[in-house]
C-alpha cells in the first residue's frame, strides 16, 4: 500500500479504530474492531471485540478452519475477502492459457525463439477452435463465475464442482463426491483448479485424479500449489495422460530453478501472476472503503466468506 491509499483509508475511517494488518501486533489486533489485509488467524479468532476482518486476497484458506468459524460465529463477527477485486483478472488469465493453447501460440513463439521455421501445416492441423470444448471447474466461487461469463460465448459444456453446491449457480454445479463427476472428467477437455488452500484441499489433485481425466486434457492451476501433488502432475504429463498444464501457482513457491516442471513436456508456468493488474492496490482499498460504508450502515457487507 503506498502513501496516498493508506491516506485515502485513512479519512475513510475517521473516527473509527482500524488496524492495517501489516502494522499489527497481536495485542494491538485484540482491541481492534475491524481489521483489513492479511492478520494473523489465532489472533483474530481469540480476540473478544473484532467485529469484521476483511481479506485482501481472494482465497481464505487460512482461516478456513472450523475454531475459527466457530469463534466469529460465537461473537457474530464476520470474515470478507478481495474476490471481487481479483474475479476477473484471474478469470482473463484461464482465458488467455486456454486461447494460447488452443491456437497453438507457445509453439509458434518457441519457434520464433528458437529454430525459426515455419512449421505451418503442422500448428493449423493442431489448433483447436474452443467451440463446444467441454470444461470442469474445480471450486466455484467469484473467479470461477466470472470464467463461466467468459466461456459461455465459446461453450456450454461447462460443470462446476464445489464443496458446497447452493443451487443458484450459473452452470451445472456438483459436490466432490458426486458420481457423475468421474464421467464428466472422462470427457473434459479442459480442467480448471481454483480450490482454496485448506487441509481438505491439500493434494487433491492427484495420480487418481489425473488418471480419471481424458487422455489428452489439458490442466489449468490457478487455486493453490498445495492443492497438486507435484510429482503425479509431471507423471501425468511426460506420459502424455495430460496433454498439457497451464500452472500460475506451484508448491512450492518460487519454484525452484531445477525443479522438473520447468522442462516437463507441454508445461507453461506464470509466477503467481493471475491476479494482478496495475490498479491492484488502489482497487483493494475502494473495496474495502465500499464494504466499510455498509458496515457502518449494518448492510450486508461484500465478499462475505463466513
Amino acid at each position: 500500500m503506498n502513501a496516498e491509499q493508506e491516506a485515502r483509508l485513512r479519512r475513510a475511517t475517521a473516527g473509527h479504530r482500524l488496524l492495517c494488518a501489516a502494522e499489527a501486533t497481536p495485542s494491538e489486533l485484540a482491541q481492534a474492531d475491524v481489521a483489513f489485509g492479511q492478520p494473523p488467524v489465532d489472533p483474530a479468532r481469540d480476540s473478544t471485540r473484532l467485529a469484521w476482518v476483511q481479506l485482501s486476497s481472494a482465497g481464505y484458506g487460512s482461516y478456513d478452519r472450523a475454531d475459527v468459524r466457530d469463534a466469529f460465529a460465537r461473537r457474530g463477527a464476520q470474515l470478507t475477502k478481495s474476490s471481487f477485486v481479483y474475479a476477473n483478472p484471474c478469470a482473463e488469465h484461464v482465458l488467455s492459457f486456454m486461447l494460447a493453447w488452443a491456437r497453438q501460440l507457445p509453439r509458434a513463439f518457441e519457434e520464433q525463439r528458437g529454430a525459426r521455421g515455419w512449421p505451418q501445416d503442422l500448428l493449423r492441423q493442431r489448433s483447436v477452435p474452443l467451440t463446444d470444448q467441454s470444461v470442469v471447474l474445480f471450486g466455484f466461487g467469484s473467479i470461477g463465475a466470472r470464467l463461466v461469463e467468459l466461456l459461455t460465448p465459446f461453450t456450454d459444456e461447462l460443470t462446476g464442482v464445489r464443496r458446497r453446491v447452493q443451487g443458484n449457480e450459473p452452470i451445472e454445479t456438483l459436490r466432490f463426491d458426486d458420481p457423475r463427476l468421474q464421467e464428466r472428467l472422462a470427457a473434459a477437455d479442459h480442467v480448471i483448479n481454483l480450490l482454496p488452500g485448506t487441509p481438505d484441499t491439500t493434494g487433491y489433485f492427484g495420480a487418481e485424479l489425473f488418471a480419471a481425466c481424458k487422455r489428452g486434457a489439458v490442466f489449468y492451476n490457478i487455486g493453490r500449489g498445495a492443492t497438486v501433488r507435484q510429482e503425479a502432475l509431471l507423471a501425468a504429463l511426460q506420459s502424455g495422460q495430460l496433454g498439457a498444464a497451464f500452472l500460475d501457482v506451484t508448491d512450492p513457491e518460487p519454484l525452484p530453478a531445477e525443479h522438473p516442471l520447468w522442462s516437463a513436456p507441454n508445461c507453461f508456468i506464470t509466477p503467481h501472476t493471475a491476479g494482478g493488474h496495475h490498479d491492484e492496490g488502489d482497487r483493494l482499498v475502494d473495496h474495502f472503503i465500499a464494504n466499510f460504508e455498509r458496515h457502518v450502515r449494518s448492510e450486508p457487507l461484500r465478499d462475505r466468506a463466513f
